[in-house]
């Protein structure tokens, strides 16, 4: 059998039309930009990913949506393992704690003794804790009451581990047969306080970047102060740094928390 040729157009056309849209029905193409001329497949819709929708990441800095989280609990982390070491270190008289007191003789007594007695009162308890409330004052005044209470709460936690960490280590000072030297409490004192201050300003404050430089350079100075002055080997005080910068990362995560609560709200 023969098939019937199916005819190219109507009778009576000399072109075949074009096809008609079905009511109802999309079209698979749509126009491109006005004036173009030519059309471009799904023109109109908004990109899968637009730039300008992706949301910024931790300090406002452009990143993915949600911002990729790791880095707090990477330093928190760090600063544990570090802090562990140095423990061990003196728990067991190990190479690090023997080096450490070859250096100290050679730090201790240099520089006015007064300097090195008024940078070690830095972290003292009637210098730091009138400043850090303060700051708590300031920032309930401000509303920011969780805040305010996180930065209480963080050097109310100092002495609950310093206290029964002297008394397990039981390490004499360097010219002091009494123990109970490490960590040092006058650096955990001025880093949870000066750190909570600066984290309690950060958010009233223009210059931010200021402040958490302003907090190690104080901490810094009493840590400072405690050696040259033979209050504490070096390793006490950098124990502190690492124990208390753990706590400050969590004090920090706690309240920036705290501040997106507020701002949704």
């Amino acid at each position: 059998m023969r098939e019937t040729p199916r005819p190219q157009g109507t009778a009576g056309d000399s072109r075949a039309e074009l096809p008609q849209p079905c009511p109802g029905r999309a079209l698979a193409h749509t126009t491109g930009a006005p004036g173009s001329g030519t059309p471009h497949r799904s023109a109109g819709r908004p990109p899968h990913t637009p730039r300008g929708e992706r949301h910024a990441g931790q300090g406002g800095r452009p990143g993915t949506s949600p911002p990729v989280p790791g880095r707090p609990a990477f330093l928190f982390a760090t600063l544990l393992c570090v802090f562990a070491v140095i423990t061990w270190q003196v728990v067991s008289d190990g190479p690090l704690c023997r080096l450490d007191e070859r250096i100290d003789p050679s730090l201790t007594g240099h520089g006015p003794s007064w300097l090195a007695e008024g940078l070690s009162d830095l972290g003292s308890m009637p210098v730091a804790l009138p400043v850090l409330a303060l700051a708590i004052g300031y920032a309930l005044w401000r509303g920011l009451r969780r805040q305010a209470l996180i930065a209480a709460v963080t050097m109310a936690i100092v002495p609950l581990l310093v206290v029964p960490l002297k008394e397990w280590t039981d390490r004499p000072g360097p010219f002091d047969p009494a123990t109970g030297y490490y960590p040092s409490g006058h650096t955990a004192t001025a880093m949870v306080a000066y750190g909570s201050v600066a984290l309690l300003l950060s958010p009233v404050v223009r210059r931010r970047r200021a402040l958490p430089v302003a907090a190690g350079v104080l901490t810094a100075a009493t840590g400072t102060g405690l050696v040259l002055h033979g209050y504490h080997w070096p390793l006490d005080v950098l124990a502190s740094c690492c124990l208390c910068g753990a706590l400050l990362v969590l004090s920090s995560t706690g309240m920036r928390r705290s501040s997106s609560r507020t701002r949704r709200r």
